[in-house]
C-alpha cells in the first residue's frame, strides 16, 4: 500500500507532504515529496477508557462503527459482562475481539460486584483477578471503584492491586470527588488514572498529585467543557475517553469529536493529537503504531486538521473503513445469558402512602445524582407519584433470582405517560424501570423479562423493544441496525413519553450505580452513596 498525503509527525511536531509505503502490515518508509497533498495522515485515535458493552454491541460490531471515526484502539474494561457472567463473560469478549482487525486492550475488573449492596451475577475474587491478569490480552487492572476500601486498607482490594503491580501492569482509578489526604492515600496505593473528575479544580488537583486524567465525554457523563482547560497546561498527563457510549452516539461520532472540539477551542494541534493518539499507547504499553517506520500501520487519513472528517482508517496495514463505510464483515455470535427473573404484577411495585419522600434527582449529562425531598401529602391516593411535578416511580428488579422489586421515587426524567425499562443497569445489570403508573412499570419490566434482556419504552398506544440477548446487555445483530433501532427508541421516549433528557436510557442505566453519589437504587433498596448505607425512602409525618 502506498499513500501520498500530508504526514503529521506528532512526536517531532511537524507536517509535510510524504509518500508512506506499507508492507506486510508495517510502515516500511516515510519519504518527503515535493508534490502538494490535499489530505492529512495521522495516527489513529484511541479511547482510553470504555466499556464496550455500553454500546450494546460486542467488540466485533463495536469495531465496525468506531473505525468510521478513526478509532483504531480502545482500553476496555469488561466489568459489565463480568458482573453478569464472570470470567466466562470476559473470555467471550477476548475471543470475539480477536476476530476483527482492531486493537482491543482489556483489563481485569477488580470490583465485581461493585459493592456488596446489590445482587450481581458473578464475583471476581483475588484468585480470579490474578488468573485474568496472566492472560496476554489483559493489559491492566481496570478501574478500582472501591476507593473507600483502598483508603481504609481493605486487604482483598489491595491484594488485587498488588497482583497487577507485580506483573508491571498499570492500575486504573475511579474516584469521583476524591480530594485532599484521601486522594493522596488512594494514589499511593498504586492508582495511576482517573476518569471521574467532573470539575476543573478536581482534575487539577489530581494531575498535580501525579494522576493521569481521562477527559470523558460519553452518552451520559460529559466532562469535556469542565476539564478542557487542562489541555493547555498538562497535555502530557491527559487522555480522551468515552467510558460509556450508546450505539446511536457511536454511529455519529467518537474520539474524533473531542479532537475537533479541542482544536476549535484553540488548543495546540500537536498537544491535542498527543492526548488522542500517543498518551494511551505510552501509559498502557499498547502495541499500536504511531506512524513511524517499523511500527504497525495503524493510521487515519482525514480531510483537514479542523474538521477531521475520516476518509479512511487503516489497522495493521488493512483498510477497515473508507468514506463512511465499514469494510469489516460481521462475525457469527453466540447467545449467552444469565437471566432468571419472573413476570411481575402492578401490585409488586406498590409503595405505602407517605407524606414526604426521599427522591433521586437525576442530572442530565452527569452520573452523579442529587438528593431531594418531595411532598406527596396532597397527591390523590390513586396516584403513585406526581408526574405533573416530575416525581415518578423508579424500580429495580433482581434478574438473577426471584425477589420483590425495590421501589423509590425519582425526578428528572420528565415522563408524562408510560414507562421505560432496561436490563442495562450499571454495574450489576438488574432490570431498572421508571414510569408514571404501576401498570406501565410492570408492563415494561415484563417486556424485558420476556426478551431475557433489552431496553423498552411504552405507553397506551405502543410498545417498543430492542432485545439484548448477549448477557442481557448486548445485541447480536448488525451494529448499524442496532444503532438505528436504539435511535428510534430514544426518539419515542422523547416525543411520545415527554422526556427532556439528552440520553434517557443512559441516564436510567446509572440510577443503580451505587458507587456514584448521592442517592441511587439497588435491587435491595434506596442507597446513600455518600455514607454507603441504605435509607428509608417514604415517611409519614408524626
Amino acid at each position: 500500500m502506498v499513500i501520498e498525503s500530508n504526514y503529521v509527525d506528532i512526536r517531532r511536531r511537524e507536517i509535510y507532504p510524504a509518500k508512506v509505503i506499507i508492507e506486510n502490515g508495517v510502515i516500511d518508509s516515510v519519504t518527503k515529496i515535493g508534490t502538494p497533498c490535499s489530505t492529512y495522515l495521522l495516527p489513529g485515535f484511541i479511547d482510553a477508557h470504555i466499556h464496550i458493552e455500553s454500546s450494546m454491541l460486542p467488540p466485533s460490531e463495536f469495531a465496525r462503527l468506531a473505525t468510521l471515526h478513526g478509532t483504531v484502539a480502545t482500553v476496555s474494561d469488561p466489568h459489565e459482562i463480568a458482573n453478569v457472567l464472570g470470567i466466562k463473560g470476559v473470555e467471550f469478549m477476548l475471543e470475539n475481539a480477536q476476530k476483527v482487525p482492531f486493537h482491543f486492550a482489556f483489563g481485569a475488573s477488580p470490583c465485581v460486584p461493585a459493592t456488596p449492596f446489590e445482587t450481581s451475577g458473578a464475583t471476581l475474587g483475588v484468585d480470579e483477578v490474578k488468573t485474568l491478569l496472566t492472560k496476554p490480552q489483559i493489559g491492566y487492572l481496570s478501574e478500582v471503584m472501591n476507593f473507600p476500601g483502598v483508603i481504609a486498607g481493605d486487604a482483598e482490594m489491595l491484594a488485587k492491586i498488588a497482583a497487577a503491580k507485580a506483573l508491571g501492569k498499570p492500575v486504573d482509578g475511579h474516584a469521583p470527588g476524591l480530594r485532599g489526604d484521601d486522594l493522596k492515600r488512594y494514589i499511593a496505593a498504586g492508582i495511576t488514572t482517573d476518569h471521574e473528575a467532573f470539575s476543573y479544580e478536581e482534575g487539577l488537583e489530581k494531575v498535580q498529585a501525579g494522576m493521569k486524567i481521562l477527559i470523558r465525554e460519553g452518552s451520559a457523563a460529559k466532562n469535556f467543557e469542565a476539564l478542557a482547560p487542562l489541555i493547555g497546561k498538562y497535555p502530557e498527563m491527559l487522555m480522551f475517553c468515552s467510558d460509556d457510549r450508546h450505539p446511536d452516539d457511536l454511529r455519529r461520532e467518537h474520539i474524533d469529536a473531542l479532537v475537533r472540539r479541542a482544536v476549535a477551542k484553540g488548543y495546540d494541534l500537536f498537544d491535542v493529537l498527543r492526548i488522542a493518539c500517543l498518551n494511551p499507547i505510552e501509559h498502557y504499553g499498547l502495541g499500536v503504531g504511531t506512524l513511524q517506520p517499523g511500527e504497525s500501520a495503524d493510521l487515519i487519513e482525514v480531510d483537514t486538521l479542523e474538521d477531521f472528517t475520516v476518509l479512511r482508517t487503516v489497522i495493521g496495514g488493512r483498510t477497515v473503513a473508507e468514506k463512511g463505510s465499514s469494510l469489516i464483515p460481521s462475525v457469527p455470535l453466540p447467545e449467552l445469558n444469565n437471566f432468571h427473573a419472573s413476570l411481575k404484577r402492578p401490585e409488586d411495585f406498590a409503595l405505602p402512602p407517605c407524606d414526604t419522600a426521599e427522591v433521586i434527582e437525576a442530572v442530565d449529562g452527569e452520573l452523579v445524582t442529587h438528593e431531594m425531598v418531595a411532598s406527596l401529602k396532597n397527591v390523590p391516593a390513586h396516584r403513585i407519584g406526581d408526574p405533573e411535578h416530575d416525581i415518578l416511580k423508579i424500580a429495580v428488579v433482581n434478574r438473577y433470582e426471584d425477589a420483590p422489586p425495590a421501589v423509590a421515587y425519582v425526578s428528572g426524567f420528565g415522563l408524562k405517560e408510560g414507562a421505560i425499562a432496561s436490563s442495562v443497569a450499571h454495574d450489576s445489570h438488574n432490570i431498572i424501570a421508571v414510569g408514571c403508573s404501576d401498570e406501565a412499570i410492570a408492563r415494561a419490566v415484563n417486556l424485558v423479562v420476556d426478551a431475557q434482556g433489552g431496553v423498552c419504552a411504552l405507553n397506551e398506544a405502543a410498545e417498543r423493544l430492542l432485545p439484548l440477548r448477549i448477557g442481557g446487555i448486548m445485541s447480536g445483530e448488525d451494529g448499524f441496525k442496532v444503532a438505528e433501532q436504539y435511535e428510534a427508541l430514544d426518539r419515542f421516549v422523547k416525543t411520545a413519553l415527554g422526556s427532556k433528557l439528552h440520553a434517557p436510557f443512559m441516564t436510567l442505566s446509572f440510577m443503580a450505580l451505587l458507587v456514584i453519589p448521592e442517592l441511587k437504587l439497588s435491587d435491595k433498596g434506596l442507597f446513600d452513596g455518600r455514607s454507603f448505607h441504605f435509607i428509608k425512602g417514604c415517611k409519614l409525618e408524626p
